[in-house]
């Protein structure tokens, strides 16, 4: 790191709520939110945050044709805001991604253009990955600059990466990040399962836990999918009111050995969390929130990654994906709350089905994401 980077407020929305204390307490208990939807295993928002989008989405007439890719970025970016105490006229940048976008409203107008013959004449300008920033900056009614990509599953870390890199570049001094994820749509569930990595919708009702990240011992692929999105406030220095300092950063890229998934050692992890540890000794490392995502080869590929790192010596591992499954270009930001919070709280969270002993105190824990094509991204956070 060139400089202290801060992290001065995180803001999610999710299967676990979207106020922190929820959000906390139901990351304590051994309960999955996994249901049907209708036939498929899916992760959905609680009741109240559905109806909290929905007034925001019928508070301005604009919102009203807007996915919900966006206005889950809207509604926590706002939150985001108002936790760090940050103004409009503080001319901070945003860069928000996603790996899907505005699925429904895509499918929805796919339809509509197949039936008709035309397309809708906002067919164009709401399913853009760009909307997503654009409706923010919009929203918060800033003037600094905003960027949107999609990198598949580490979308939302490299959003951080970028948020970093503006910020040591001295062209901001502050800068939102974050991803936002609404992919619970039939075709995009009809993707993942082509690919057999998708968990078959009996396991809801023959096993206790669908979706067993980190256990190397199933026997089956176990990806869920989820809705939701996380937002993080960056700034400049060593600010007192920071809820995390980041510590190191790490980034790298694998050639693929196909479409979909990684070597089998995760070379692309074995680097990026050797360059997020920097000097820093790995035994120093007390927990690793791993990307995980609940399939055989992904989950055993970055284990092997992890060990080769850390040798005799590995950390404490968690993941959130066996209680709120995966919600792609979102996921790592909401890997990075885990992260905060277990340092806030000093409280590893474990995994139920898991035996390992949880470290006494929490100082330092590195945060992992990945997506299809083997782009890594590693971050180290510190009390």
């Amino acid at each position: 790191m060139q400089q202290p980077i801060s992290i001065t407020a995180i803001s999610s929305i999710s299967p676990l709520g979207f106020r922190s204390k929820d959000i906390w307490n139901n990351s304590l208990n051994d309960a999955h939110f996994f249901s049907l939807n209708p036939s498929e295993l899916v992760a959905r928002l609680p009741t109240e945050a559905k109806e909290s989008i929905e007034l925001l989405r019928r508070s301005n007439p604009k919102y009203k044709r807007l996915d919900n890719s966006v206005l889950y970025a809207i509604f926590t970016s706002r939150q985001a805001l108002k936790i760090a105490g940050w103004k409009a006229s503080d001319n901070f940048g945003i860069n928000i991604g996603s790996s899907r976008g505005a699925t429904h409203l895509f499918e929805s107008y796919y339809d509509s253009f197949l039936k008709q013959g035309i397309a809708e004449i906002l067919t164009s300008p709401t399913t853009t990955l760009g909307n997503i920033s654009s409706w923010v900056a919009h929203d918060l009614q800033t003037q600094g600059p905003e960027i949107s990509h999609s990198i598949t599953c580490s979308t939302a870390l490299h959003a951080m990466l970028n948020g970093i890199a503006w910020i040591n570049s001295g062209m901001c001094s502050k800068f939102l990040v974050g991803g936002s994820e609404a992919p619970l749509t039939p075709f995009t569930i009809a993707q993942m399962k082509a690919l057999k990595i998708y968990c078959h919708s009996e396991r809801l009702q023959h096993c206790q836990y669908p979706n067993q990240a980190l256990n190397l011992n199933k026997t089956q692929n176990t990806m869920v999918l989820a809705e939701g999105a996380a937002m993080a406030c960056l700034e400049k220095g060593s600010s007192d009111n920071r809820l995390a300092a980041i510590k190191g950063l790490g980034y790298a890229t694998e050639v693929l050995e196909h479409n979909a998934s990684l070597s089998s050692n995760a070379d692309c992890f074995q680097r990026s969390m050797t360059m997020a540890l920097g000097s820093i000794a790995p035994e120093n490392i007390d927990v690793v929130v791993t990307h995980t995502p609940g399939t055989i080869k992904g989950d055993q590929a970055e284990i092997n990654a992890i060990q080769s790192v850390f040798c005799n010596k590995i950390p404490a591992l968690t993941t959130n994906k066996w209680k709120i499954g995966h919600s792609l270009g979102a996921s790592g930001l909401l890997n990075i709350e885990t992260a905060i919070m277990m340092l806030q709280y000093q409280k590893f969270l474990s995994i139920p089905y898991l035996k390992q002993e949880a470290p006494k105190q929490l100082n330092n824990i590195l945060v992992n994401a990945v997506g299809f094509g083997g782009n890594a991204v590693s971050i180290l956070l510190s009390k």
